[in-house]
Order: C-alpha cells, then sequence, then structure tokens
C-alpha cells in the first residue's frame, strides 16, 4: 500500500469492458509520479488517500471483473505524528497528531 493525493479525476468517453462504471482518479505520491487508480470509496481532489495495488487492486473493487490493478482502499483522515507526510508539490498534508 502507499499514499498518494488525488489531484484530478479522468474522464473517458469510450473504456474497455470491466472498466465501464469505474470512477478513475489521477493521483500523485511524494515524488510527483502521476498514476491513474480506481475509486470505490468517493475520494475527491485533495484527498490524501492509500491505495491497493496488483491483485488485492481487483479484489478492493468488490468485482473480480474490473480490470484495475491499483484502487483507491481509503481516504485519510489524519495519522499519527510519528509518520512524516508525503510533500507533493503544491499541496497540504492532512492534519497530524504532535502530542
Amino acid at each position: 500500500m502507499e499514499i498518494s493525493q488525488v489531484v484530478g479525476t479522468l474522464y473517458c468517453t469510450r473504456r474497455v469492458a470491466g472498466l465501464e462504471h469505474c470512477p478513475l482518479r489521477l493521483l500523485q505520491d511524494s515524488k510527483g509520479k502521476l498514476v491513474v487508480a480506481t475509486d470505490p470509496v468517493g475520494a475527491r481532489g485533495g484527498n490524501w488517500v492509500f491505495t491497493v495495488s496488483g491483485s488485492a487492486g481487483r479484489l478492493a473493487m468488490g468485482d473480480k471483473r474490473i480490470l484495475t490493478d491499483l484502487t483507491i482502499g481509503g481516504i485519510i483522515d489524519h495519522w499519527d505524528g510519528g509518520a512524516t507526510a508525503p510533500t507533493a508539490p503544491e499541496a497540504a498534508s492532512p492534519k497530524t497528531d504532535t502530542a
């Protein structure tokens, strides 16, 4: 699993069978790399999310017929201060506990 930030939504007029009704989000990791993930949780632009990849990504969508190898597994509300927040360009990190 990895942490990324949602930076956009992809709108496609044509898709292969198995991706017809899947929301697609554009994610950016801490190094600035852009990737596309399916989104069963309804993430919005600016949200920090964790992703699941490989066959786990397909299972996370709830339907093995969906053709994905990267799925948003959840929206991050906050994390403990022991872990450092990723720093994506021009992005604010989520609230962290510093106590």
